[in-house]
């Protein structure tokens, strides 16, 4: 199992001079003579090195949305619970990634458990993310103020105890000032979260949880660069619910991003179904990874809600410079009555489904999200 660092540092002021190093695309070489002569270095000089190329690959994946059903069907007795068994089939794809990066919807606390529309989720589910292999999670949502401040200090306090990093609500204004920033084979990535909306709740402090503005993520990813990040991912809880397709603010914050340097790519949950994903001015786009674990389905909602998906960002870095290269995600599906969450093509290899629900859920998902140069489904085909 890879082993991922994570760097907290302080961030300078934020009104300091943006970064002349950001996370545009890498530029080849131009070619012919010209490019292909090396001047001498002077007498006394030495010659600039050039950084070397690395490569990184990053996951993310949908809403892991607990509501009361899974919670039930989690009980182990004395008011204990066990959600690796729902997740474990997710284990040998999300640890395949150098970085595996999760999105908690609702508050972990010590309360007795609720659902929507006001949670509160057993801390258990903590130490089943971690078992499954995900080494740090955003946690900024419209249900992350369901339990008040409160409620954001108990859910950091069970992401810490099962050694996760975290991003998006804090309990203190030092707390969210400070970048997360991860270290994966060599590399420095920044991870920064945000939320369109709070479900009309006001936060206690400026600093509970970060607000989907334009002009603060892109300052903060500015100030996660200047604390050394070599990338930056920025995870949005942003969307219409239920529909497939991006919507007008989702759009307009995307480019409004994508115009940042400092900016590697960007992805979303919220809407409970997947949503494309787009180059938006030359930064990939994630619009929507759909729900990862919930007890969403046809009857309630939209037969799509049970279809998620893990992507896979496949990142070229060379010094400061990140883009990335090409993008690959697996379609995932709820299983039901136990709520396991199966990767959709291994589940059809090995019978785990019915084959036809599975077949399904792998065409929404590939209609919805597509392939092109760059972007392609895991399998690409169905078995």
């Amino acid at each position: 199992m890879r082993r991922v660092a994570a760097i907290l540092i302080v961030a300078v002021p934020l009104a300091a001079a943006g970064c002349s190093v950001g996370g545009e695309e890498t530029r080849e070489p131009a070619q012919g003579p010209a490019a292909q002569a090396t001047p001498e270095p002077s007498p006394g000089t030495a010659p600039r090195l050039r950084p070397p190329l690395k490569r990184l690959t990053v996951s993310v994946s949908g809403d892991l949305l607990p509501h009361l059903p899974i919670v039930q069907r989690a009980a182990t007795g004395g008011g204990s619970y066990d959600f690796a068994p729902m997740l474990r089939p997710l284990r040998p794809l999300i640890r395949r990634a150098d970085l595996a990066l999760c999105h908690v919807e609702t508050p972990l606390t010590s309360a007795a458990p609720a659902g929507y529309p006001v949670f509160s989720s057993p801390p258990a589910l903590a130490r089943a993310i971690e078992a499954t292999g995900w080494d740090a999670c955003s946690t900024a949502s419209n249900h992350a103020l369901d339990r008040g401040e409160a409620g954001i200090a108990a859910t950091i306090r069970s992401l810490r105890r099962a050694g996760l990093r975290h991003t998006g609500t804090a309990t203190s204004a030092r707390g969210r000032n400070r970048p997360l920033i991860l270290r994966a084979r060599g590399l420095r990535i920044g991870f920064l979260s945000y939320t369109a909306t709070t479900n009309g709740f006001v936060p206690p402090h400026p600093w509970s949880v970060n607000l989907a503005r334009a002009g603060l993520i892109r300052r903060d990813a500015r100030a996660a660069r200047r604390a050394g990040a070599q990338a930056v991912i920025v995870n949005l809880h942003w969307g219409t619910e239920y529909v497939a397709g991006p919507d007008a603010r989702q759009r307009a914050l995307a480019v409004r991003l994508a115009r940042s340097r400092a900016i590697t790519a960007m992805v979303g949950q919220h809407a409970h179904v997947v949503q494309p994903i787009r180059r938006v001015r030359g930064r990939w786009v994630v619009f929507g990874s759909g729900n990862l674990l919930s007890n969403q389905t046809a009857a309630c909602c939209t037969a799509a809600t049970q279809d998620g998906m893990v992507v896979r960002l496949h990142l070229r870095v060379r010094g400061r410079r990140a883009r990335v290269e090409r993008i690959t995600y697996a379609p995932t599906w709820v299983r039901h009555p136990d709520f396991k969450v199966l990767p959709v093509g291994r589940a059809l290899r090995r019978g785990q489904a019915d084959r036809a629900l599975l077949r399904a859920s792998w065409r929404r998902t590939v209609g919805v999200v597509g392939r092109r140069r760059g972007l392609r489904p895991v399998p690409p085909r169905l078995p």
